[in-house]
């Protein structure tokens, strides 16, 4: 175990001076490479941030008009139909939209129930185990220009679900 830890301590460093060696041995001016990808990085996250702008724009009428609360409401009385917890369904309808607010929703979960609760697990487990797809398609798609991600969409989505309900699953499985 003590190998691993050193050799995962040093490998990025390492890995770094080995590039940096073998650019300068080829006669790469390695900073001015580096300046010039520094340039390019900024002109993406100002591309970046008009998508960025509409998808938290979004996020808060969502939120603020009470459509959030009223889908969770609906959807209810089906999870918890099936064993799902009513607790960590905004959690789950909030993960593939904001990363941030998935984790303030845990947060919550954990001041409230505490985290070595059921609700504990399956929100940390959920966290782990789904993704932000909407923030993936908004960044990602918007940077490179790709508009159409119906198909993306989907299959992040089904992802997403699959993850939620696995989660719940083990947690329930190994943990009670």
């Amino acid at each position: 175990m003590g190998f691993i830890s050193i050799l995962s301590q040093w490998a990025i460093p390492v890995m770094v001076f080995l590039v940096v060696l073998y650019s300068y041995i080829k006669g790469v001016e390695v900073f001015d490479t580096f300046v010039e990808g520094a340039k390019e990085g900024f002109q993406t996250a100002v591309k970046l941030i008009p998508f960025l702008v509409a998808m938290l724009v979004a996020i808060g009428i969502f939120r603020d008009s009470g459509a959030f609360a009223i889908i969770t409401k609906l959807l209810s009385p089906i999870t918890e139909r099936v064993g799902i917890p009513s607790e960590v369904l905004p959690l789950a309808l909030m993960r593939p939209i904001s990363g941030s607010g998935a984790l303030a929703m845990t947060t919550e979960l954990m001041q409230t129930y505490g985290p070595d609760s059921m609700l504990g697990y399956i929100a940390s487990t959920l966290q782990g185990s789904t993704d932000t797809t909407f923030y993936i398609l908004t960044v990602y798609f918007g940077s490179i220009g790709i508009r159409r991600i119906r198909y993306a969409m989907t299959v992040g989505l089904i992802a997403d679900a699959a993850g939620f309900i696995a989660a719940v699953i083990v947690c329930k499985l190994l943990l009670t």
